[in-house]
Formats: C-alpha cells, structure tokens, sequence
C-alpha cells in the first residue's frame, strides 16, 4: 500500500482502546492490544502514546497504523535474512476470516505463536541516548571500550550489539553480551547478536537512501517449539529505532528524531513529577508528532 492511500485513510481522533472483538484479550502493551486465536495471535496497534514510562491520556491519531504498515513493509525486507512472525495472506485473514472493522485494518497484524527471548537486540551506530550518557561515564556502552573523544551524535567506527532486559515494568537495563548470552545461551546469543547487526546495517542504509540516519533501533527474537529462530514484534519504526534527519545531522549535538521525542521535549517544559495520571497534550504538540511519525514513513515508502 501507498503512502498516499495510507494517509488518506487516517483517523481524525485517536484510537486508544480496542473494544468488541470476539477473540480472547491476553496482554495490553502500551501500545498494542494481544488476542488469542488459538494457534496464532492478533496483534492490534492503538494510537496510545508512552513517555518516561506513563500511558498519556492522548494518544495521536493513526500512530499504530504507521507502526504497523512500516513493520510490515520492514518484514518484507528482512524476509531473506530471517523469519518473521508475520503470516503470509494478512489482508485475507484480517478481512475475510477474523473480519475485522474496518478501522482495525491497517493497525492489525496475525502472528505466529511464539516464545519471546527474554532480551531486547539492540544495534547502535551512532553516540546517543543512554549510549553517550553512558561513553561521558566510563567511555563504555554495554562493555564495549570506545575511541577517546567521540562527540554526541557521532558515528562509531562500527555498529555495536547492546543488548538489555525485558523489564515487565518501567526501564530495560543495559546488559553486555556475556550477560545477555547467559540469558539466551551462547549458540542463540551469537545468531541474534549476527542478525541484529546485519538487519541495522540493511535499515541503515536504507534509511540513508530515504535522506534519513538510523542511529539506533532494537528488536525482538523468538523461537518456536522446534527451536526455530523469528523476528517479532516490530521492527524499525519510530518507537523503536531513533531515526535523525541526515541534512540536519552533525556531531556534537542530537538532531531531531523521527518519534515522540517531540512530545518528551514538551513534558520536559512542564512541572510534571513523571508519575500517572500523565499531562495532557496542546493540540499543536499532537499535530507536530503525528507530522513526524508520518515524515519517516514517507520517505521510507516513497524511496522504495
């Protein structure tokens, strides 16, 4: 699909709670809405938007459609490096079996069934984040020793695998990779150290193409019952990847990135403790995320 026909099929009003499907809830995430269809499961993107951990009371209209498409065209990418959870026939299944409203659609996906790794993948190419707070610290990230005087937002002589915890709850913890392949077991820890480096490179240099610099991103890995390896979850959007703008890139400061970090910004002005119940949103800093949730996925699909 589109762009443009993407666009054109956005909701004016958020969309933050999934009611009336006949299927059995399992899990709410901060953003997605689990059901269970026996051996397969419905994952449904809402609009709701999280920042310092708090659900806000506004979510942005038509987030979970951009988190969903941009996933799905990314799993159509990395289809010949890995599998992914994605069944094939999702306009099929979404309409004709589960038949969905209408309104679901874009925001859908029917999924494999499968074990989650009890760590998060994460690829870093360039200084940001908790990676440079951490490099000002002990010039370490995640137990990798980098170069003396790197600056913010510089590119690292080469990707690095940083992986963290699954916190049920509030922050992931950063992990090195001993740690993590503790977790995971030293064979699986390597394939997915392999493939989280190999699947940024692939993001990386698309994302250039598209006049954009994937800093970061991290992903999910699965296993099904016979111990084969699955791409899950989502994949290089803007909630889980820190997208800058290439022309407005330069060391020694942090662009402006492709997510809520516009919304963060806001917050940051107010007089806000970071605990529930969260501020709401003006109109303008809505309108403002939403144009940057859908930047990122125009450039991506216009480019391709």
């Amino acid at each position: 699909m589109s762009f443009h026909e993407i666009a054109a099929r956005l909701p004016k009003e958020p969309l933050t709670r999934i009611e009336g499907l006949p299927f059995p809830h399992v899990a709410s995430g901060k953003v997605r809405e689990i059901f269970d269809l026996g051996d397969r499961l419905l994952l449904v993107a809402t609009d709701r938007l999280s920042a310092f951990d708090v659900v806000l009371p506004d979510g942005i209209p038509g987030k979970g459609i951009v988190l969903t498409q941009m996933s799905r065209h990314w799993f159509g990418l990395t289809s010949a490096l890995v599998a992914d959870h994605l069944l094939p026939e999702q306009e099929r299944i979404l309409e004709k079996e589960l038949r969905l409203p209408p309104e679901l659609l874009l925001r859908s996906m029917v999924v494999r069934k499968l074990r989650p790794l009890p760590i998060e993948c994460v690829a870093r190419g360039y200084l940001a984040g908790s990676g440079w707070s951490s490099y000002k610290e002990t010039r370490e990230v995640c137990g990798h020793r980098l170069p003396e005087g790197l600056q913010e937002a510089q590119a690292l002589p080469e990707a690095i695998f940083t992986p963290t915890t699954k916190a049920a709850a509030g922050h992931d913890e950063p992990i090195d990779e001993g740690q993590a392949f503790e977790l995971v077991g030293a064979g699986l820890g390597e394939q997915v150290k392999m493939l989280t480096l190999e699947i940024y490179a692939l993001g990386h240099a698309r994302a250039r193409a598209a006049g954009m610099i994937l800093a970061d991103t991290k992903f999910e890995f699965g296993t099904d019952a016979n111990g084969g390896l699955y791409l899950i979850d989502e994949v290089l959007t803007p909630d889980s990847s820190r997208f800058w703008d290439a022309a407005e890139w330069q060391p020694g400061r942090s662009p402006a990135s492709f997510d809520k970090q516009f919304v963060r910004d806001y917050l940051l002005t107010l007089d806000w403790d970071r605990k529930p119940p969260g501020p709401r949103l003006p109109a303008e800093v809505i309108a403002g995320t939403q144009a940057r949730y859908l930047e990122a996925l125009r450039r991506l699909l216009v480019n391709e």
